[in-house]
C-alpha cells in the first residue's frame, strides 16, 4: 500500500508490528483504566466512542470496562494490530488503514486519540484534527505529550517519528466553536516512558 508520509509506513510495517508486543499487559490495562476513569469523568455515560490509532485496543478495553454497553470503533493502520483489535470489538467496528483515509461512518459521543498525534507528520496534523472534529458528536479527548512549542524528539533511535507540541491548543485554534471542558497532565515515570 502507498502512504503519503514516512510515518505511516513506519507504523504500518515492522516497527508497528514490534510495538504490539511491547504494549500488551495487565499492568498497562490497569493503568489505562485508572487514566480513563479520570479523563472521561466529564462525559457522563457515553453511548459511543471512536479511537483514531487504536492499535490492539488496550485503550478501548479499559473504556469498555468503565462503560460495558458502549459502542466502540477503532481506526488502525497496522494490519496485525487491526486483526487483534477486530477480535476484541468486531471486524465491522475496525477501519484498517491510514487516519488520513478514514471517513467516519457516523458521529460518536467521544472521539479519542492517545499517543498518536505525536507520531503524525506535523504537516498532516490539520487533517487529523478535522477527522477528530468530524467524528465527534459531543467530546474530543486528546492524550498526547505536550510541549509549548513544536519539537522533534528522537524515538528509539529514529528521527522524525515523534513530535511534541500543544496539540489540544492547535485543535481549539482550528475549531473556535470547541470549548475546553477539562485538562490535566500526567507525569510518566521513566519506566513507563521506556515501555512505549
Amino acid at each position: 500500500m502507498a502512504y503519503v508520509t514516512e510515518q505511516e509506513q513506519f507504523w504500518a510495517g515492522n516497527f508497528g508490528n514490534d510495538y504490539i508486543n511491547r504494549n500488551q499487559s495487565q499492568a498497562y490495562l490497569a493503568s489505562n483504566l485508572n487514566f480513563f476513569s479520570k479523563a472521561l469523568a466529564q462525559v457522563g455515560k457515553p453511548d459511543s466512542l471512536v479511537e483514531l490509532g487504536a492499535n490492539v485496543g488496550m485503550n478501548l478495553r479499559a473504556i469498555q470496562l468503565l462503560f460495558p454497553n458502549i459502542d466502540l470503533f477503532g481506526v488502525e493502520i497496522n494490519q496485525q494490530a487491526a486483526q487483534t483489535l477486530a477480535k476484541a470489538i468486531g471486524t465491522d467496528k475496525v477501519f484498517n488503514g491510514s487516519i488520513f483515509d478514514f471517513v467516519p461512518p457516523q458521529t460518536f459521543d467521544v472521539a479519542l486519540i492517545k499517543g498518536v498525534l505525536i507520531h503524525i507528520n506535523p504537516d498532516m496534523l490539520p487533517l487529523v484534527y478535522k477527522k477528530l472534529y468530524d467524528a465527534s458528536k459531543h467530546y474530543i479527548l486528546v492524550c498526547e505529550y505536550y510541549n509549548p512549542s513544536p519539537v522533534m524528539v528522537s524515538y528509539r533511535g529514529h528521527q522524525n517519528k515523534l513530535f511534541k507540541r500543544d496539540f489540544a491548543g492547535e485543535l481549539l485554534d482550528q475549531y473556535p466553536d470547541l470549548q475546553l471542558r477539562d485538562y490535566g497532565f500526567v507525569i510518566p515515570t521513566r519506566k513507563s516512558l521506556s515501555a512505549r
